[in-house]
C-alpha cells in the first residue's frame, strides 16, 4: 500500500514537542491533511512562534488571517480569532496557529521573528482593529488615517458610516 502523502510524522513530532514545552498553553492540536494545526492561549503566542521557528524549523511566514466571531463566539468567547500560516522548507511542511483575542486586547507582534508579517499585521489592524504589541510601524495600510472604524468587522455598516452617501 502506498504511503499517504498527508501522513507526515515530522508534524506529529512538532506537535508533541510544542505540547510538551507549552503544556498549559496548547488548547488544541492535531495533524490533519498534512498540516499541523494548533490553538494557543494568547499569552504563549510569541514564545510558541519562536519555538516553531527556531526549534521546529518553520522558517517562513505565509500569511495571517482574522475571523470576526461576533455573534458566534458564545458567552465568554473572544471577539477575534487570528490564524498564522507558517511554512517549513525544505520539507514543505505547513503549520496553522490560531489564537483568540478579545475586543480591545492585543497580541504580540510576529514581526521580530518573521519580517514578512509586517504588512499582514498592519492589514489586520486596519481592517479589524486587532493590535499587535511590538510592531515596528502599526498604522493603517488601506484606509485613510482619519477613517473611523474597521470595515471588515461584522458590525460595520454595509453601506458605510454615512449610509453610502
Amino acid at each position: 500500500m502506498p504511503e499517504d502523502p498527508a501522513d507526515r510524522p515530522e508534524l506529529r513530532e512538532a506537535l508533541a514537542a510544542l505540547s510538551g514545552r507549552f503544556a498549559g498553553a496548547v488548547l488544541a492540536g492535531a495533524v490533519d491533511k498534512g498540516e499541523l494545526s494548533v490553538r494557543l492561549s494568547k499569552d504563549a503566542l510569541a514564545s510558541a512562534l519562536r519555538f516553531l521557528k527556531e526549534e521546529g524549523g518553520f522558517n517562513a511566514f505565509e500569511d495571517l488571517v482574522v475571523f470576526d466571531n461576533l455573534g458566534s463566539a458564545g458567552e465568554g468567547g473572544q471577539r477575534f480569532t487570528v490564524v498564522y500560516r507558517l511554512y517549513k522548507f525544505p520539507g514543505a511542511l505547513r503549520a496553522r496557529v490560531a489564537v483568540d483575542v478579545g475586543e480591545g486586547e492585543s497580541l504580540a507582534s510576529a514581526v521580530p521573528l518573521y519580517r514578512s508579517a509586517d504588512w499582514a499585521e498592519r492589514e489586520a489592524f486596519d481592517m479589524f482593529g486587532v493590535r499587535f504589541e511590538g510592531h515596528p510601524d502599526l498604522r493603517r495600510i488601506y484606509m485613510p488615517d482619519e477613517f473611523e472604524g474597521h470595515p471588515l468587522r461584522k458590525d460595520f455598516p454595509l453601506a458605510g458610516r454615512n449610509g453610502g452617501a
